[in-house]
């Protein structure tokens, strides 16, 4: 076991990384909508748990402190110069999967959930993608579940008013 001080990643922490960042990727994609920033946020995440590593594998559920961290970092204290922008989807395969691929509307998928304040934007993720329940969502933005169910309807509706978004036909 490694010492505080010493030099190279605490013990668990590379073989974590290696097993588990491919979806921390995705969902960190579908928040910013592009694949350097998404690996920026993960890396802003990793990075942080670097120094509490011994700590966080201690409570016995790392991945779900570290989805937490990921979302509640993006919501809370990730600054974005392009605030207001439509970002992109990755021109280059990111080597990480693609939630989107196959669908013909991947840039207007883009595009709605760019629409979305941060909040709104992680609770669809954390909603649709990752398939928490509302209590799960509000737990790990650190908010009242009445909030995820309020910013939740909000989304909804500011996504189905895209008429080119057929796919988003099922949240109504």
């Amino acid at each position: 076991m490694r010492r505080h001080g010493e030099a190279g990643p605490p013990d668990g922490l590379v073989e974590f990384v290696r097993v588990r960042s491919d979806g921390l990727l995705r969902s960190a994609w579908l928040l910013t909508g592009d694949a350097g920033r998404a690996e920026d946020l993960v890396q802003t995440v990793l990075a942080d748990a670097w120094r509490r590593w011994p700590t966080i594998a201690a409570g016995g559920q790392p991945e779900a402190y570290l989805r937490r961290a990921l979302f509640t970092t993006y919501v809370s204290r990730w600054q974005w110069r392009w605030r207001g922008q439509i970002p992109r989807p990755p021109t280059e395969d990111p080597g990480y999967g693609d939630m989107a691929v196959g669908s013909t509307d991947r840039d207007a998928v883009c595009r709605a959930l760019a629409r979305l304040t941060r909040r709104q934007r992680a609770i669809v993720v954390l909603r649709y993608v990752e398939e928490l329940s509302v209590a799960g969502t509000a737990e790990i933005l650190g908010c009242p579940a009445s909030t995820v169910e309020a910013q939740e309807q909000k989304a909804l509706r500011t996504v189905q008013a895209d008429p080119h978004l057929e796919l988003f036909a099922v949240w109504r």
